[in-house]
Order: structure tokens, then sequence, then C-alpha cells
């Protein structure tokens, strides 16, 4: 049966102490979603799944399994299935042998182990092979016989360690939309890790974005997408352009300010904003139209995507955040006017409903609706 998962207060140290990778991590996972780890090599996203899965041992805090506290419980007896990025089948054994495997450890009655075998391989569409063995099979098949295998047992969770990594970019798709649909028929809380912010947005019931070991924000794909916590988040889900600026109140309206003097009222910051306020001002490509006024921007690529056209973007000096890296807009094809050239000026709008408002070191948003991590993290 399925288990709601609680992380409080976890920490993990190496070298005797001396190094801490994740220091006092708390989040909740519900009961059946489909929750990933995001972040970038070395953030943390694998320690806690191999802490979650007993492969490593915690310093401080605790990890439950519904209202049971699992930190003492052997790897083997904590129900889990893992799919590893390097499936880790058996080359000997043929699929059904490899699926069937786990039950066979359980001593389960041949009769229920047949039955539960023969329904995960139809299940994950792998039925035609069971009597290949692995090096028969593309590395989709491979992927499809572990992660039957580790679904069979009927764990209570099920770990993935970025399964997909391994494979070409068309199969990496059609395997995540098979995992998430695998997932949702039969129902088990999933932690799914994994660099591939695309991958993430695409699967996930929720994500947890993580930077050095700690929680940066926890929220539905779309949430993190549209508002993000923090520059971190921002820069890491997508592509985001960063301006400074400051706030500009005049009476009840609040205005923010670009280096350039262009100004736009803005309707959903947080109350306690001050008038001149220093401020980090993100604006994803879609988020600007052309416009008759707007920021100065001169044409410095054009690259055709099919479906819309991106175009990279210099503005004038001191109004990014980060001097000598390209700024983007796009055009939907669909919707565009005129095609754009190298060197051309024009002037960009921001759609200041949509942008995003930070404060000027970037950690923390200044937008009424962004959903902070809730778990208190020492």
């Amino acid at each position: 049966m399925s288990v709601a998962i609680q992380v409080n207060k976890v920490v993990k140290k190496y070298d005797n102490g001396k190094m801490t990778i994740i220091p006092g991590l708390s989040v909740d996972i519900k009961n059946g979603e489909f929750f990933t780890l995001l972040g970038p090599s070395g953030c943390g996203k694998t320690t806690l799944l191999r802490m979650i899965a007993g492969f490593n041992s915690i310093e401080e805090g605790e990890i439950l399994f519904d209202d049971q506290v699992i930190n003492d419980i052997p790897a083997h007896k904590r129900n889990i299935g893992m799919v590893f990025q390097n499936y880790a089948i058996f080359p000997h054994l043929t699929v059904q042998q490899n699926v069937e495997y786990g039950l066979k450890l359980r001593k389960l009655p041949k009769a229920e182990l047949q039955k539960r075998t023969e329904t995960i391989m139809k299940v994950v569409q792998i039925d035609p092979y069971k009597e290949r063995l692995p090096e028969k099979l593309s590395g989709g098949q491979q992927q499809r016989v572990a992660l039957a295998r580790a679904i069979v047992i009927r764990p209570s969770v099920l770990l993935m360690d970025e399964p997909l990594s391994n494979l070409d970019a068309k199969l990496r798709i059609d395997m995540r939309t098979a995992i998430r649909d695998i997932q949702r028929d039969v129902g088990i809380t999933t932690v799914y890790v994994t660099h591939d912010q695309e991958e993430a947005l695409a699967i996930s019931d929720r994500i947890a974005v993580m930077k050095e070991g700690v929680i940066q924000q926890v929220g539905k794909p779309r949430e993190i997408y549209t508002r993000p916590a923090n520059k971190f988040v921002a820069s890491f889900i997508g592509h985001s352009n960063f301006f400074k600026g400051t706030i500009k109140l005049n009476g009840n309206e609040k205005r923010i300010m670009f280096k350039d003097g262009y100004s736009i009222p803005i309707h959903n910051l947080v109350d306690d904003v001050t008038d001149g306020m220093n401020i980090m001002i993100a604006i994803r490509p879609e988020q600007f139209s052309v416009a008759p006024s707007g920021l100065e921007a001169i044409i410095s690529k054009s690259t055709f995507l099919g479906q819309y056209i991106n175009y990279q973007v210099t503005f004038r000096d001191n109004m990014t955040v980060d001097a000598g890296l390209s700024c983007e807009f796009v055009q939907d094809l669909s919707q565009m006017g005129n095609f754009y050239e190298l060197k051309d000026r024009l002037h960009l709008a921001p759609k200041s409903e949509q942008i995003n408002v930070f404060t000027e070191d970037g950690e923390r948003s200044l937008i009424k609706e962004v959903r902070k991590h809730e778990k208190v993290q020492v």
C-alpha cells in the first residue's frame, strides 16, 4: 500500500562530519503523488533519495512513512522499489525472470507470482519480449523491465534516480510519458530525481527545486515556472532575463522603474515594499511584446524554431543584472506581424501581470501569490 513521506530536518554529513551535504531539510510528500527532486549536479537530490531508500545514514532528523519513523529500518525492509540510472537488470535472466525476481525472494505462491508478473508486464508493455535476454532489448525496453521489476513487488514507495539519462532525446520523451501513465495507473508514491527541468515539468505532480542541500521552492510545475520563489529558481527553470530596477510609490499606485527610466504599473507586490527600494526584475522571453514604447533593444541573433522565433537581444548599458549575458524574447509565428533582422531596433513592453520581482539580491520574491516552502529548515 502506498504511503505519505515526511522528511523532518534531516542532516547528511560526510568526511567525519566535516562536510555537510544536507543541512536540515524538511518536506512532506503526499500519498500517491509523483514528486520530483530537481536541481543541478551536487545539490543533494540523490543523497536525499538514498536517505529515503536506506542506502545513506541520517545524522540528524527523521524520515517517516505515514507515521512510522524508518531511520533505523534496513533498506531491504522498507518495502521500496528502486529504478536506477543504469537499469541494474540481470543480463543472464530473461525479461520475465528479471521481473519476477523480487517476488521469488518473497516466496510468493507460484500462481500469484505468475499472475502478478504477467499483469505488470502488460502494464509496462513488455510482455511480447518476456523470453528475451536484456542484450536483445532496446534502451527503452530495458528501462521498462527495470520499472516493472520495481513495481511488481507492490512497494510502498517507488524511487527513481535519473532513470532516463542514458536514453536518446526522442526515447526520453516517450519513456517519461510511459512512466507517468504507469505511475498513475498503479497509484504509488513516487520520488523522482532529475536535473532535467523539462522532464520535471512534464511528469510531476509537484517539484522541489534544490540548491546546495536546501529546498528553494516546492510547488506544482506551473507554479514553479510562473511564480519562482527566487532568482535561482527563475534561472534554473526555463530562461529569465534579469533587470535592475526600483520601486516607485505614488499614493496607492505601485510602479517598477527600469534603469533607462521606463516604468510600468504592477498590482501584485507584497505590502512591505518601499519607495525607492532596489529590486531585481525577472522577465521570461514570452513575457515581452513588441510595442511603440518600452525597453529599447537591438537584435543580436535570431533562431527559427518552427512554432516560434527566438531572438537574442541587447539592452542599454547597466540595464541588466548579469552584464554580458544575452537576453531573449520569443515571437509565436501565429501572432507575429514582422520578422526582425540582425541589428534591428525595437521596443519590448513587459507584461506586468506575468513578470516576477525579487529583492535586489534575488533571494526573495516580492509577488504576493508566491508560495514559499512551508517547512522550516535549520
